[in-house]
């Protein structure tokens, strides 16, 4: 029987409608139109333009059929055409795939196939990879070179030849900045979709929905601290889960994006003084390129300023590097499959009493759920029972709530096992601490992740295998202070053959993108169990020393 507050109290258009990022850009142009949006090279836009180019786009795209449920891919830098597809695109219900501009062009054939893209824009500073792709896929989208006005003349990277058959600029300029764009029809409605490193086989894609992308803004306004019109910088790859989702953070609180194609030195110091930045984010290698930078190319800057990372707990070195440089470091962490960071070490005044020692014992831990996830623990996968929270005991980190992905595209069989039990599980070893604090111990997939980037130790080994000298190998990650981790491979060669690091080095070059690509080949006995599987923690352990 309903009670008193089921009867006569249903939903209706008056009050309740989904869930979605496109609203607080809506609000944002409207509230403070001539408020500065986007900041690139010489170029910027206010919101009420930023607001009517998004339409533009989107108006464009409608006009090409593009519509609920179609992908439209993007191959962008931290561009501001990277912005307006952020929200041009799922104003026509149209989902947005953004891709790596790091990666090979048979793992773009793959993702392109995969997620039946219709659209493809791509910069022309990756027009020659995309080519490739193209000539690899079966899907034949339309393609739209962008042409970036602000591209340096001294890039250190030639812009290619267009590829399309219409150029960016005109192709936006084509649309209705009137356009009558669409509300998702359900909150769960997908957004995006994004490519995640799997241990073995092809990638899987990633779908977000607009709620989990709308609950991320406001997670990500409390937990980096986001106050009125922050002046936020793009270090982090836009690509990389949504640019955890800042893309649309940002609209929240009318903030500016002051775009960065390439993470240099010099030009952020030159952003963070010229235009007041408040709030970057990034790896480690990115504090690293901070505070190791020549004094020509540092500038001092009177704010304060947050950086955000979210892969390994910086070292204390980097901690105290970057507090002697004016910056403040958030330790976040999280997955694709979580919209980014999920977690944040939220810090205690009462712990700056501690000795450094102390302090960087809780500087090292993953932290606490973020507030838009309902749960987050550490649980024996096979039993799914709670480990004890007593720092040691290790099990594998869970998380359960509105900022987990919808599932893996077209992939049943991964989506059930990644949610088994009612819980995403991480794939991450970890340790749930007295106080609720997680932290991480280890990796249960052979996942390495360099500056940021995730390596699947599989594909990089399945391209050793191609070299007519190699038995047998391993991929394991070392640390390394300027990537955080790096991949390193054992090599055991066939007998009676002979190869030089130099020369399978080269050999993987040709088949890998470069940051996959082994930084050391080490010739040794693989260690092997009695079924001939080969012992990553012993390599592991040969790689520390």
């Amino acid at each position: 029987m309903a009670n008193i507050y089921e009867t006569g109290l249903d939903r209706n258009a008056a009050n309740h409608q989904p869930l979605t990022p496109l609203t607080l850009m809506q609000r944002a142009a409207a509230t403070y139109p001539d408020q500065t949006a986007v900041i690139h090279g010489g170029a910027s836009l206010s919101y009420r333009a930023f607001w009517r180019r998004a339409l533009r786009l989107a108006s464009a795209l409608d006009a090409r059929g593009i519509g609920k449920g179609d992908t439209v891919t993007v191959m962008l830098s931290n561009t501001p055409a990277m912005l307006e597809a952020h929200y041009g695109v799922p104003m026509t219900q149209a989902v947005l795939h953004s891709l790596n501009t790091r990666l090979d062009a048979a793992i773009i054939a793959f993702q392109l196939d995969h997620a039946e893209s219709k659209v493809l824009i791509v910069d022309r500073e990756f027009s020659k990879v995309m080519q490739d792709a193209l000539a690899l896929a079966k899907t034949k989208p339309l393609v739209i070179d962008y042409d970036d006005p602000e591209y340096p003349d001294d890039a250190p990277y030639p812009k290619g030849e267009p590829i399309g058959s219409i150029d960016y600029e005109a192709f936006v300029q084509s649309g209705d900045p009137d356009f009558a764009w669409r509300m998702p029809d359900d909150e769960w409605d997908a957004i995006s979709l994004n490519y995640t490193s799997g241990t073995t086989g092809n990638p899987k894609g990633v779908v977000y929905h607009h709620r989990g992308a709308t609950l991320m803004v406001y997670s990500n306004t409390v937990h980096a601290e986001l106050g009125k019109h922050p002046v936020y910088l793009w270090t982090l790859p836009m690509f990389h889960c949504n640019g955890w989702c800042f893309p649309w953070t940002l609209a929240l609180q009318a903030g500016t994006h002051v775009c960065l194609r390439w993470v240099r030195a010099k030009s952020m110091y030159d952003a963070i003084a010229d235009h007041g930045v408040t709030h970057l984010c990034g790896a480690p290698i990115v504090m690293a390129t901070l505070i190791n930078a020549a004094d020509a190319d540092k500038r001092e800057f009177a704010q304060a300023v947050t950086f955000n990372t979210a892969a390994a707990p910086p070292p204390e070195s980097v901690l105290a590097g970057m507090a002697e440089a004016g910056f403040r470091v958030n330790h976040l962490y999280g997955l694709t499959e979580t919209y980014g960071p999920a977690t944040v070490n939220e810090w205690h005044a009462g712990w700056d009493a501690l000795d450094k020692a102390g302090q960087a014992a809780k500087k090292a831990r993953q932290g606490v759920r973020y507030a838009a996830l309902e749960g987050l623990t550490v649980l024996d996968p096979e039993t799914m029972a709670g480990t004890p929270a007593d720092g040691e005991t290790i099990g594998e980190v869970m998380f359960r709530g509105n900022i987990v992905m919808k599932g893996y595209l077209k992939n049943r069989k991964a989506t059930d096992e990644a949610f088994a039990g009612g819980w995403f599980h991480s794939g991450d070893l970890g340790v749930m601490h007295p106080d609720g604090y997680i932290q991480l111990k280890d990796r249960s997939k052979d996942i390495i992740i360099s500056g940021g980037e995730n390596i699947s130790s599989i594909e990089v080994e399945d391209a050793l295998y191609k070299h007519p000298a190699v038995a047998s190998c391993g991929v394991v990650a070392r640390a390394d202070d300027k990537w955080g981790e790096v991949p390193v491979a054992y090599v055991e060669l066939k007998p009676g053959r002979t190869a030089t690091e130099a020369e399978i080095i080269e050999h993987c070059r040709g088949l890998l993108a470069r940051f996959k690509v082994p930084k050391a080949i080490l010739f040794a006995e693989i260690p092997k169990t009695s079924t001939g599987k080969i012992q990553k923690f012993k390599l592991r352990e040969m790689a520390k020393g």
